[in-house]
């Protein structure tokens, strides 16, 4: 009889992030590519759900996939963040 791994759930292992790295005041990053607002600045609104890591990682994976669906369905056209800027600033300017 071969020793087989045992099977099991980690719970350390699955539910603890890498340590955050801070990218400004209000966000940080855990997993590469992942920006999070800070959970101490969501405490008082939000309660924080817990996500297992590789649950984080899929809900980040699917973000694309996610924003054309909607585009193919909802949008009748995709608007940039600088043409809203500039739409801004003309207002604003004439003001």
């Amino acid at each position: 009889m071969s020793e087989e791994q045992p099977i099991g759930f980690r719970y350390a292992e699955q539910y603890t992030p890498p340590d955050p790295v801070r990218v400004s005041d209000v966000a940080q990053t855990t997993h590469e590519h992942v920006f999070e607002v800070d959970p101490r600045l969501m405490e008082r609104w939000v309660l924080q759900q817990t996500f297992p890591n590789w649950d984080s990682l899929r809900i980040m994976n699917s973000r694309g996939d996610h924003l054309a669906w909607m585009h193919r369905h909802f949008a009748h056209r995709v608007v940039t963040g600088s043409e809203l800027l500039a739409e801004v600033e003309q207002e604003d300017g004439e003001l």
